[in-house]
């Protein structure tokens, strides 16, 4: 039996009953499974490799466990070394990234007793379990049925609309979401989520992002009719359905092969690109790009290659300056500038940041937040967290844009 079936369904003894693992469903994952004592599991982070076998990440997993019984588990999260940028990594599972764990698949906490082994490496979860069910993820999963929710009260708003701009690898639809006028003369705002499907935040963000921009409140209108608001709120849906990391099914990152054209094994970013070329030929602008991340220790804005420091100083910094003042925003570097490529020498390595600007000359920016402690909020962040910045965020855009900062 082959050890993705094992992963589906893993029946092992626990007292009177017995213990169930599952991942047999929209985003769950995980690797080898072994049991080392009636209720002590070993349990390994797939993680997921590039085109070519490198850089590899394991910085997602996600399981239902049945009937769990009423003492201690232990689960050992184990094979999280990894690379990034061609350089190796003790992995993205550390002591500062507990994972969360939830009764109902629905609402979520952190794990509070768990150890860090840095040796192996290796985190072990104590749990003693909230229920027959429940269930443990890296971070707050946010799948496609929490975007089809969100779809669905959006659509009956007069200021919204969708379009599909193209299929993913798998053949799942690509959408682009536009709120307000949609008049080509205003001031435009593309925000880009998802482009990694392990970074669930920036799910979360986005709904926080649009419930905000659809509210009743006047702040709210000003927003849609002083900006048009381009959305692509789901970069990578086949990765987001099967508990992915950063590589589309093909192995390329969605992230790092904006200087490649390749419809057929990147359609997602030749169809993201080919929208935003759409918008600029039909005489509309691209004033702001913002496309948002998550890390796990790090937070910072980056804005666009070196080179276009000068033409979009003054943008970054009020946008950089609205965030500090306004959001739960918590930099841990300040405002920087993209290199023209993040691996110089190697083909199919430039950011969305970099190759927008090679080829547009749009002042893109990337956002990462991290999933460990904030020192803002004074905690690890969780969904509601997430929801609240997403509106914060997009009235700071538009303060950065539209000068609401003097109103």
């Amino acid at each position: 039996m082959g050890s993705t079936l094992l992963c589906k369904l893993l029946l092992i003894p626990a007292g009177l009953g017995a213990v169930s693992i599952h991942t047999d469903f929209e985003g769950g994952r995980l690797g080898k499974i072994e049991q080392v004592a009636p209720r002590h599991f070993r349990l390994a982070v797939a993680g997921e490799s590039d085109q070519d076998g490198r850089n590899r990440q394991a910085n997602w997993y996600y399981f239902r466990v049945d009937g769990a019984g009423a003492e201690e588990l232990i689960l050992d999260m184990v094979n999280l070394p990894g690379e990034y940028n061609y350089k190796p990594n003790r992995g993205a599972v550390t002591k500062d990234t507990p994972p969360v764990i939830s009764r109902n698949g629905k609402t979520w906490r952190r794990v509070d007793t768990f150890e860090y082994d840095a040796t192996e490496p290796k985190l072990r979860l104590r749990i003693r379990p909230p229920g027959a069910t429940f269930w443990v993820a890296h971070t707050p999963p946010y799948t496609e049925q929490h975007l089809a929710r969100l779809r669905m009260e959006a659509a009956r708003h007069p200021a919204f609309r969708e379009e599909v701009i193209g299929k993913s690898a798998q053949g799942r639809h690509l959408l682009l979401w536009t709120i307000g006028a949609g008049d080509k003369s205003r001031k435009t705002a593309w925000l880009m989520f998802r482009q990694h499907s392990w970074e669930s935040g920036s799910s979360w963000t986005g709904e926080g992002a649009v419930r905000r921009l659809l509210a009743g409140d006047g702040v709210a209108k000003q927003m849609r009719d002083g900006v048009t608001w381009k959305i692509l709120p789901m970069c990578d849906p086949d990765g987001v359905s099967r508990g992915g990391v950063r590589f589309n099914v093909h192995g390329y990152d969605l992230n790092r092969n904006w200087d490649v054209r390749d419809p057929k094994r990147m359609p997602e970013i030749t169809a993201q690109r080919e929208a935003i070329a759409r918008w600029l030929e039909a005489g509309g602008t691209v004033d702001l790009l913002l496309s948002l991340h998550n890390t796990e220790t790090a937070e910072y804005l980056e804005g666009p290659p070196q080179e276009g420091e000068g033409r979009f100083r003054d943008l970054a910094e009020r946008l950089a300056g609205v965030l500090e003042r306004e959001t739960s925003f918590a930099p841990s570097r300040a405002l920087s500038y993209a290199a023209a490529t993040t691996t110089p020498g190697r083909p199919g390595r430039m950011t969305v940041v970099q190759g927008l600007y090679r080829d547009f000359g749009i002042p893109a920016f990337l956002m990462e937040q991290r999933i460990a402690f904030n020192d803002k909020l004074g905690r690890l962040p969780l969904v509601e967290d997430r929801r609240k910045f997403g509106g914060e965020l997009v009235e700071a855009v538009w303060k950065t844009l539209a000068g609401g900062e003097n109103r």
